[in-house]
């Protein structure tokens, strides 16, 4: 199946998703795979992602799901799956809201508590990876799913320098301002996971890979990833 645009993507994910006869990805696995992908800011996930979509698209037999990346799509499936108006992406970021803060703004009206908010991410993302064929990027899936024995979880780290390079040109920011938007980011991601999931996310043990994309090309790792993760569906 040719990997067409993103919205062609989710499209064929949800007709895929609302088959009767559940698809496999190799005959001997009970369930179609999916991956989660933790990130450092600046690895440049999206990007590997659709790469990583790309080529395990490519080791599909002919007429099987369409691998789908879901980043600002997960958000998106968040609010059609429980009916939430598209305002509320704005108060669902992968971080910590203060508690003052999200009590106001729940009495105010303005949308439902980070609790509540958080459930239903977190409802949505197990129905994505319990169905397979999605790559999920961020807030916390990889915790989310630890449990289910179809998800391949994947962390990409790399260094500083490098990271801030890619900010620079990707944000047109200068190398101060980009090395504290990185800094911002990370912290935010490890608070979430810490104060919502009593988690590290820096934590290896809890990845089945985890691959440094410093000075590598996407293609390369994705295809690092891609090779992994066919040779542990062989073995399920």
């Amino acid at each position: 199946m040719k990997i067409g645009n993103q919205a062609d993507k989710c499209l064929s994910f949800i007709r895929c998703d609302l088959e009767s006869e559940p698809k496999r990805w190799f005959p001997h696995t009970k369930l179609a795979p999916a991956v989660t992908c933790s990130r450092q800011t600046g690895c440049d996930a999206r990007a590997i992602a659709k790469e990583l979509a790309g080529y395990l698209q490519s080791r599909e037999p002919a007429g099987q799901c369409c691998w789908t990346v879901f980043d600002k799509a997960l958000v998106e499936k968040v609010l059609e799956e429980h009916k939430l108006p598209k305002e509320v992406a704005k108060y669902m970021p992968e971080d910590r809201i203060s508690a003052i803060q999200d009590a106001v703004e729940e009495l105010l009206g303005l949308h439902p508590s980070s609790r509540t908010l958080l459930r239903q991410s977190n409802e949505t993302i197990l129905h994505l990876a319990e169905h397979g064929y999605g790559i999920l990027i961020g807030r916390a899936g990889n915790v989310i799913t630890r449990h289910l024995k179809n998800v391949f979880h994947v962390r990409l780290v790399a260094p500083i320098e490098w990271r801030v390079e890619r900010i620079m040109a990707r944000n047109h920011l200068d190398a101060k301002a980009a090395r504290g938007f990185i800094h911002k980011s990370d912290l935010g991601r490890q608070r979430f996971l810490k104060d919502h999931f009593h988690a590290d996310i820096d934590d290896c043990g809890q990845y089945n890979l985890v691959v440094n994309t410093g000075q590598l090309p996407d293609q390369v790792v994705a295809r690092m990833i891609g090779d992994a993760i066919v040779h542990w569906a062989g073995s399920q």
